[in-house]
């Protein structure tokens, strides 16, 4: 049997979003969906915005949502290319990942613009059909990024080691007063699976040691679009997102012990240090 969030896809399983109506408004309540609250009507509302609509609303320089249909599929452009060549982000109408995408456009810009550049410049290099680790990397902050700041880069040593009572119960203190925080969720596909919030989510991060959050932003922003960081998978480091202090209503001692989300470190992962 299927569950109404998942699919099976050769082997894997695949999030199906619940529909619209079926989401409660409060759920955009949630930490995850801070960084979009000036959009919870986009997201909260009854009705699904028009592609023209919602267009319109969010009015990004020099690129437009274009709905995804026939037409615009028959230019035989890459989704990429398209947005860096024409200014034109395919959009599936009533799509919860793709509204998602569109309002991270619209949100960080300066982010979506550096992945959309690095992935251009791969798609040129390579055959067709073709991908390497760097954009696996750029597809995988895209859709599950999280960007973090740190005060003081020795905050990392719990998570470098995986020991996650000491990042989130011991060091539940440095959350709470903004030590180490999360600056923006980049990740469309993050904040889809959200809408089920019991879903145990995990982000794919880099880290800045700031105390800004527009700074933190600005910073990863800048080092993508250098091609100094998502050149591998490797590069991003696994956070679960609801171990982080109320990001989860069971956040209990037995809750940090699941040790299929709170995963120990592998033998011989070595993260990088934070940015800069």
């Amino acid at each position: 049997m299927v569950s109404a969030s998942a699919a099976d896809t050769g082997g894997r399983r695949r999030f199906i979003a619940p529909p619209r109506n079926a989401v409660d408004a409060a759920c955009f309540a949630q930490p995850i969906y801070a960084g979009l609250r000036e959009f919870q009507d986009l997201m909260g509302a009854p009705d699904w915005p028009t592609i023209a609509a919602l267009d319109a609303r969010l009015a990004l320089p020099d690129k437009h949502l274009a709905e995804q249909d026939e037409a615009l599929l028959a230019d035989g452009l890459h989704y990429e290319t398209r947005i860096a060549g024409r200014g034109r982000i395919a959009t599936r109408a009533d799509n919860w990942h793709d509204l998602f995408n569109a309002l991270i456009w619209a949100r960080y810009p300066a982010i979506k613009r550096a992945l959309n550049q690095q992935q251009c410049r791969h798609i040129a290099a390579m055959a067709p059909g073709q991908r390497n680790r760097a954009q696996a990397a750029l597809t995988q902050f895209d859709e599950t990024g999280v960007i973090v700041r740190v005060r003081d880069p020795a905050l990392l040593g719990a998570w470098d080691r995986h020991d996650w009572p000491a990042l989130f119960v011991d060091g539940a203190g440095h959350w709470r007063n903004g030590d180490i925080a999360v600056a923006a969720v980049i990740g469309h596909a993050l904040l889809e699976q959200a809408l089920l919030p019991d879903r145990l989510l995990v982000g794919k991060c880099v880290v800045v040691p700031s105390d800004d959050d527009a700074s933190a932003v600005a910073a990863v922003a800048q080092a993508i679009a250098d091609g100094e960081r998502l050149g591998d998978p490797l590069e991003l480091r696994p956070l679960p997102l609801a171990g982080i202090p109320g990001w989860h209503a069971r956040q209990a001692a037995a809750f940090y012990a699941q040790a299929d989300y709170f995963r120990p470190l592998r033998p011989g992962r070595v993260y990088p240090t934070a940015l800069g």
